[in-house]
């Protein structure tokens, strides 16, 4: 069944899966701080809003893809927000990779308004968007979820549901992105010392992703052989964000991660020699440099 949708957040995931809802034939308006994006989804069917309460006044759900905590927390509480506006039973669904502790407070204040929430962050980068090829994990009361399918159908090959609690979405999301990170540290080290026994960086990818199998193994891996670090699918400086907040719910639960402490350590060193706005995948360029291959 097709919605009414507001979708805020255009960014390199956000256009993407905008545009998949209106090929679906949901009913989108969008609201983007930069508004020529907004005007590229506008040639494709998409009313625009200027603000975010403008958005979301009329529409039964609102899906939000912005970059971080105080982003989202601008968007549903500021002046013009998402909250002040969103009618009483529409839903608000945060696609936005945030911290444990932001999804319990949306879950709270939408609950206080009689709105719904979901918490429904992504695996996937920009082309995996503009594909449908995102995975989905939703969390959250069983009615919303069964209600919004048609939304995640739209934007993704496969919806995860992870439980009734919108914030376990977010603590699998986390876990999840730090998982990939413990990759790019491993390929780092292995290439720097494999570059430096003279095997051709191709060549041990090929042998990695035949062992391992994964498509991650392999998108990630020959950005790290190709050292293609830009344009960036996903900015380091965010990478450091999602490994920050793993740790924060990591020390709320007691549950080291000692691995994601030597992450962090290294994406600040990334940082401090110029990548914030490189992929994330150019953290492997740290054990390069402590290989002496930079």
């Amino acid at each position: 069944m097709n919605m009414k949708i507001a979708f805020i957040g255009l960014g390199q995931m956000g256009s993407g899966m905008a545009r998949n809802l209106l090929r679906a034939g949901h009913d989108v308006v969008v609201f983007n701080r930069t508004r020529v994006r907004s005007e590229a989804l506008a040639a494709e069917g998409a009313r625009i809003a200027d603000t975010p309460a403008g958005a979301c006044g009329k529409s039964e759900a609102v899906m939000t893809m912005l970059a971080d905590d105080r982003a989202v927390e601008q968007v549903v509480f500021g002046e013009n927000g998402v909250a002040s506006a969103l009618p009483q039973s529409a839903i608000h669904i945060s696609c936005s990779t945030i911290s444990i502790a932001l999804a319990r407070r949306l879950a709270a204040e939408h609950s206080r308004r009689e709105q719904g929430y979901l918490s429904v962050p992504v695996f996937g980068r920009p082309d995996a968007a503009a594909s449908k090829n995102l995975l989905v994990l939703a969390a959250g009361p069983l009615a919303l979820v069964d209600r919004c399918r048609g939304l995640f159908d739209a934007i993704g090959r496969r919806t995860f549901v992870v439980g009734a609690d919108p914030s376990q979405a977010n603590a699998v999301k986390l876990c999840g992105n730090f998982m990939i990170a413990a990759m790019l540290e491993a390929f780092g080290e292995a290439f720097a010392t494999t570059r430096k026994a003279n095997v051709s960086p191709a060549t041990f990818l090929d042998v990695m992703t035949t062992l391992f199998g994964s498509a991650v193994y392999a998108n990630y891996g020959r950005l790290v052989a190709e050292q293609k670090f830009e344009p960036a699918g996903f900015a380091l400086r965010l990478g450091l964000k999602d490994v920050r907040l793993v740790l924060e719910a990591a020390e709320e639960f007691a549950a080291p991660m000692p691995l994601a402490s030597l992450i962090r350590d290294h994406c600040l060193s990334a940082i401090a020699h110029g990548q914030a706005e490189q992929d994330w995948s150019s953290v492997t360029r740290v054990a390069a440099r402590d290989a002496g291959l930079e």
